[in-house]
């Protein structure tokens, strides 16, 4: 089943269940009011999301049109969301920036941060900074959701937990990075809020391309229109979900409704800026960067501005998002 969260006035706004073709959702209200309540209670209202489910795709009940940018982020406000690193390629490419360090590319153990959950942002909504000086980047990344996940989970008991799968664009300032390693407490200043795919789906719904605890489809990027990327969420993923989710677990245990990132997901390849359409590309600016300055000597590929725009999505196939785009602008904050 594919689920979507809508404003209404609420901080957590309204649950409803979207058809497999994003184009129709019905109010899941009667079900649980928002998804962190549909979470709380899985073992009930999974088998009841699920027969609405059936029933909006068959065309069994009456329906709404889906409008994604209507939709809240999934868990608007969540418990916890965890970033991971399970893509080492990515640090291979970015150990070189300003306090990155050669140590922490551990590939026996997966490194994380635990980012702000308070305000998690809509497919729609803007990538607001202070100052577009920072050197704003997207990250492209899987998230999954979990239920609740006991202290030092075994991988079976991690992989137990996943509940449902998005995408997400886990937004760094660059520039202010270092500052936040160097303090020695990590990312802080340097990660303002995180934005999630419009929906939701549960495992089942992604049939054979996921397994392994990794999503074996293509992450497409485009910046102001232009591809930037479409590397294999599966491909040299070297710690799956499990893993981070066991990771995570270590010293406490998960709540239900808990996000864990993938971290930017990565191909190894030799490609440099502009990447053909059938190219495999990059996930954030400053991996495009890090292969420039190999190459050229200097990177070339400009940091976001104000009016800048990014689309995020998980495809299939045939290149049809799976659980719709996250569709950004840059914008700056004014009181």
């Amino acid at each position: 089943m594919k689920l979507a969260t809508l404003r209404n006035g609420r901080p957590d706004g309204q649950l409803v269940v979207v058809s497999g073709d994003l184009t129709r959702c019905v109010s899941a209200g009667k079900i649980a009011p928002h998804l962190q309540a549909a979470l709380d209670t899985w073992e009930t209202s999974a088998p009841a999301l699920a027969e609405l489910s059936r029933a909006l795709n068959s065309g069994a009940i009456a329906a709404q049109a889906f409008d994604p940018g209507l939709a809240l982020a999934p868990l608007p406000r969540a418990y916890s969301w965890i970033d991971g690193s399970g893509y080492l390629s990515h640090l291979e490419r970015v150990r070189t920036l300003a306090g990155s360090k050669d140590a922490e590319l551990q590939s026996a153990r997966p490194l994380l941060y635990q980012g702000g959950s308070d305000s998690l942002l809509g497919a729609t909504e803007p990538i607001l900074v202070s100052d577009d000086s920072l050197a704003v980047d997207f990250e492209a990344e899987i998230a999954v959701i979990t239920g609740p996940v006991l202290m030092r989970a075994t991988r079976a008991e991690a992989a137990a937990e996943i509940r449902l799968i998005t995408v997400c664009n886990d937004v760094s300032l660059r520039r202010l990075v270092a500052d936040d390693l160097q303090n020695g407490f990590g990312f802080f200043h340097s990660k303002p809020s995180t934005a999630f795919g419009p929906v939701v789906a549960t495992p089942d719904e992604f049939g054979t391309a996921w397994h392994d605890n990794k999503l074996h489809l293509k992450l497409r990027v485009t910046v102001n229109d232009a591809f930037f990327g479409q590397p294999d969420a599966g491909v040299d993923m070297h710690f799956d979900f499990a893993d981070l989710i066991a990771a995570a677990s270590e010293t406490r245990r998960l709540i239900a409704g808990t996000i864990v990132g993938s971290g930017t997901v990565t191909n190894r390849h030799d490609e440099v800026p502009p990447i053909k359409r059938d190219g495999i590309g990059f996930s954030c600016i400053a991996e495009a960067r890090a292969v420039e300055k190999l190459k050229y000597g200097k990177a070339r590929t400009p940091f976001l501005k104000e009016g800048d725009r990014v689309t995020i999505a998980i495809v299939d196939s045939a290149g049809t998002p799976v659980v719709g785009s996250i569709d950004q602008r840059v914008a700056l904050y004014q009181r």
